[in-house]
């Protein structure tokens, strides 16, 4: 697994690998530095310059954390059978992608991750990824005001998806305290078999 160790779309990956006790070997990359930016990355591992990838057992490569989600997913425990619901965990996993990381994560990064100079401009545009995180919070408050998981009352990839930036929200500056739902979704979450934290490789 091509992997960057504070990404939370990694994380997603590293989660579930280890949740269904499938041995990975990870290979680091330091994003800050753009070691996903050289040229025999770019044509080797992702065109895309982007971590993570999994590399399988035949040499294929496969990008984008909720494409691998869903391609370790399936069969197995965390993607349900039925057709809605297996549709309804994707559309958890394309709101995620969507309308919550690239608020919630993208702040994460800036304060905590990368710790970018916040100049004028980039407070502003802060505020704004604040706002839409916020807005992406309600939503998920909502649906578990009346839902223990996401999907059919079970734990999916549909969880572990919406978990990996959710539960680290704070790094961003987004106060959970208003979110009672959400956070008592985070500790089942992380009462799950074979849970491992964000910082565990």
């Amino acid at each position: 697994m091509h992997d960057y160790l504070p990404s939370g779309n990694g994380y997603k990956v590293r989660l579930l690998l280890t949740q269904l006790g499938i041995p990975f070997e990870r290979i680091e990359y330091d994003v800050t530095l753009g070691e996903t930016r050289t040229p025999e990355f770019l044509q080797r591992v992702n065109p895309n310059g982007r971590v993570p990838v999994l590399e399988t057992d035949e040499g294929e490569f496969l990008a984008e954390s909720d494409a691998i989600l869903f391609y370790l997913a399936d069969g197995t425990r965390f993607f349900p059978e039925g057709r809605l619901e297996r549709a309804r965990v994707l559309q958890w996993m394309f709101f995620e992608q969507y309308s919550h990381e690239p608020n919630i994560a993208v702040a994460r990064a800036w304060v905590h991750v990368f710790g970018l100079e916040m100049t004028g401009e980039r407070r502003l545009a802060l505020e704004a990824k604040r706002k839409l995180g916020h807005e992406a919070l309600g939503v998920m408050e909502g649906h578990l005001n009346g839902n223990d998981y996401f999907v059919g009352g079970r734990y999916s990839v549909a969880d572990i998806a919406l978990y990996a930036y959710t539960h680290v929200a704070h790094e961003g500056g987004f106060d959970l305290a208003g979110y009672p739902a959400v956070r008592g979704w985070i500790e089942r979450v992380a009462n799950q078999p074979g849970y491992i934290p964000i910082t565990q490789g």
